[in-house]
Formats: C-alpha cells, structure tokens, sequence
C-alpha cells in the first residue's frame, strides 16, 4: 500500500487538506514540526502521524521513510522548500507543494536532473498557485503556438491565510516581477495596470509577482510574461508609493515584526465564506503579428481549489506511471486539469 504525508498539515490549508482526505476516504500520514497540534489533529482524524523539523536533515529523511509522496503544506516556502525537496530526493519520494513564490519555483526548476536521477516527480504550485493560471496557460499556447506576449490574471475575494499574509509581508521586498524577453526582471509595485474582463465585468487591473512569471514560461515558452488582479486605482496608488519603502520593508526586524501582526490578525477564511467567494480567471495570449487569443474559466475559492488540486496531484504521482524531473501542474496532469476540480467550470476561448 503506497503512503503520503502532509506535512504542514496543522497550519491554516494543511488542515483543510486533510479534514477533506478523511471525506475522500484516504489515508495520509500527518506532520509537522509542532508536536502538540499535529497529533491533536491526527487523533480527532484517525490518521497516523510524525513530528520533525525540515531543518533536521537526518530527522527529515528518517521521518519520509516509507512514503511515496509528499503534501508540502508549510510556508513560507522559500524557508521550507530546499530542505523538503533534499529529503524527498534523498528518500525517492514525490514532492508536491501549494507555493505561489517565484523564486522557489525557480529552484525547484534547477532540480531536474536531480529528480530525474532520484525517479521522482517534483511539482510545486499544486493549489491555486498555479493550477489555474498555468492550464490558463498551457490552453493559450496550444491556440495560438507563436504567442511570444502573454497576460494572465484572475479576480477573487478568497482571502488570506496566515501562511499566505506572512508570505505577502515577504514578497513586499521582492517588488513586482514581470518576464522580459525571457528573463526575469524586477519593477516597482503594480507597475503596468489596464482593463480587464476577468468573465465577471471590465475591471482596472494591475501587475503582481504571481509564480506564473516563472511557471508559466516553463509551460509555454513564452518570453514575455504578466499578471494582473484587479485593484481600485486609488489601492494601486498607495502601493507604488509602498515601493518607495522597499528598502526599510526588507529589514529582519520590520519583516519579523509584520510577519508576527500578520500571523496574530490573521485566521483565514471560514467554510461560510469560501463558499461564497468565486474565482475568475483570465488569460491573454499575442503574436507578433497582433493576433490575440483570450481564455476565461470560472473557478471555486482559491482555497478550495487548492485543497482539491493537492488531493488530484496527490492521487495522480500515485497512480500513474510518471516520468521523473520537475513539472509543472498543467504538464504533469494535462492543459484542463482544472475543470475536473470541484466547482470549476468549463475554459471558454475567444479570438481578436
């Protein structure tokens, strides 16, 4: 019988995963590093569980012994991700996370070859950082294969973790990010902004640091990457003056501080109001000749999507013969996996 772990599994997400594993009739090992919340967690579940910490490399492997993959569920991943990824490698077991960071996707493309030699899947953004976006994506460039533009974005009113709020206090520093010609560069907060129909209504929109600057160039090929939400023009103006604090915002005792308020004020969405909140997502895909190809799909919560998005990736490193290396969620489980997600509906395409 082949086990998986969810490790994170008592913060904020890792619990919704695993509350709906119960429901799914499956069985995954719980963990983390606080002992206490993780076996409170397991008992009121049935679940087995373990305790380390990621930074105990020979307690990490010891711990994935016997497991064949891994729910990476504790942020911020740009702490967590390296040590999971070495442990999984180190013990031959798949490694999938719900990461939105770009830089952390940036590393765990730069472990191919390593996963490819190990025999394992690493696949990180499994949640609504990427799944969405990046089948968005994979759809645009199978309809227009010369795009060499490409605009993503998406509207919703899930809310905030408190992994994602602290994770948001760590991007401040990083400003935005766009794909120019094929590199990653970096540019003030809500930098570009334009009006965009998400499917729900014109609405001004600017650019953020979402990990499709990354992923989605690994999916497409294409060179020149954006992504937009939607923002009130006076919102967009507060963060370009934000920008200007940059410096002071990347300081160790401003960013522990902020972190620290964020993890206090912060407790996430209820099941009331995941319910309610809807995503929409858009895409938009150019060649050079100025042909142009939109695609719209309308999706649950963004925690939703991500609880159900990690149990499909979960079920399908398990059930499938895959070939080992780094993938993202649209080449390991298809360009529509997104529609089979509960409360998905179909991708609409259009043409200009």
């Amino acid at each position: 019988m082949q086990q998986w772990m969810i490790y994170g599994a008592n913060g904020y997400t890792g619990t919704l995963v695993a509350r709906e594993a119960k429901k799914q009739g499956l069985e995954p090992i719980l963990a983390g590093r606080n002992r206490e919340a993780v076996a409170k967690l397991a008992d009121e579940l049935g679940f087995a569980h373990r305790v380390f910490d990621l930074h105990d490399s020979t307690a990490a492997q010891a711990a994935l012994e016997g497991i064949d993959a891994v729910a990476h569920c504790a942020g911020p991943f740009s702490a967590t991700s390296q040590p999971m990824i070495d442990a999984c490698l180190a013990s031959r077991c798949h490694y999938l996370d719900i990461t939105g960071e770009i830089d952390v996707f940036v590393a765990a493309q730069k472990r191919h070859e390593d996963a490819v030699a190990a025999g394992i899947v690493i696949c990180p953004g499994v949640g609504f950082d990427v799944i969405p976006t990046d089948c968005v994506a994979a759809t645009l460039k199978s309809e227009l294969p010369d795009a060499d533009r490409l605009a993503l974005g998406f509207d919703t009113r899930s809310g905030f973790s408190p992994g994602t709020a602290k994770t948001s206090v760590e991007g401040l520093k990083m400003g935005g990010k766009i794909r120019e010609k094929d590199k990653i560069r970096t540019v003030p907060l809500a930098w570009q902004s334009r009006e965009i129909d998400f499917g729900n209504g014109s609405k001004f929109a600017v650019t953020i640091p979402w990990g499709d600057i990354a992923t989605a160039w690994y999916t497409t090929g294409i060179d020149n990457i954006e992504v937009f939400i939607p923002m009130a023009p006076s919102a967009a103006a507060r963060l370009r003056n934000l920008d200007k604090l940059r410096p002071l915002l990347g300081l160790a005792p401003v960013q522990a501080l902020l972190k620290r308020l964020a993890g206090k004020r912060v407790k996430g969405p209820d099941a009331d109001q995941r319910e309610k909140a809807r995503t929409y997502v858009w895409g938009e895909a150019q060649n050079r000749a100025g042909k142009k190809v939109t695609a719209r799909i309308e999706t649950a919560n963004g925690y939703d999507v991500t609880v159900h998005g990690v149990l499909m990736a979960v079920k399908h490193v398990l059930e499938n013969e895959n070939a080992p290396g780094y993938f993202t969620p649209s080449r390991l489980m298809g360009a529509r996996c997104v529609e089979r997600l509960p409360g998905s509906g179909s991708m609409t395409i259009g043409q200009q």
